[in-house]
């Protein structure tokens, strides 16, 4: 099923990791991405570093949880490992103190939960260099 799909992206051909632990996050987010990125579904950090040997990836959607458990500076260990890969924080909020803390230590972005199709996928595009987040400005006149 294709929600939206503009073909140019389809046939693009960007790699995308989703990598969480939690199985039920892991395929929603691969499920909103698979139309227009050839998005794959990794379970573990380990797991990701050892496929991007073979399929480099673009963007890496990382879990907030896994951050937590390996470190904030394991940022630094996936850009180092995989050069000029993007790296997406999946938080929880966009209050999370970790969150906020990854994006001064080299994460790209993040994006909150709840997550809809429409969020991740702009985020995603921006991160890719799809489209640039536009946004005006309204004053409002007394």
């Amino acid at each position: 099923m294709q929600i939206g799909v503009e073909s140019s992206r389809a046939v693009e051909n960007k790699r995308v990791f989703v990598v969480d632990e939690d199985e039920i996050f892991r395929a929603a987010l691969q499920f909103m991405l698979h139309d227009e990125n050839e998005a794959h579904e990794v379970a573990s950090l380990d797991e990701a570093l050892t496929k991007a040997k073979t399929a480099i990836p673009d963007l890496i959607l990382l879990a907030r949880a896994i951050v937590d458990a390996k470190g904030i500076a394991i940022l630094k260990e996936i850009t180092g490992a995989i050069p000029g890969v993007k790296l997406l924080i999946v938080a929880d909020s966009e209050a999370d103190d970790l969150a906020k803390s990854c994006l001064r230590a080299g994460a790209h972005a993040l994006v909150a939960k709840p997550l809809t199709i429409e969020k991740v996928r702009d985020k995603v595009d921006q991160l890719l260099g799809r489209k640039a987040a536009f946004a005006v400005q309204f004053t409002v006149l007394k």
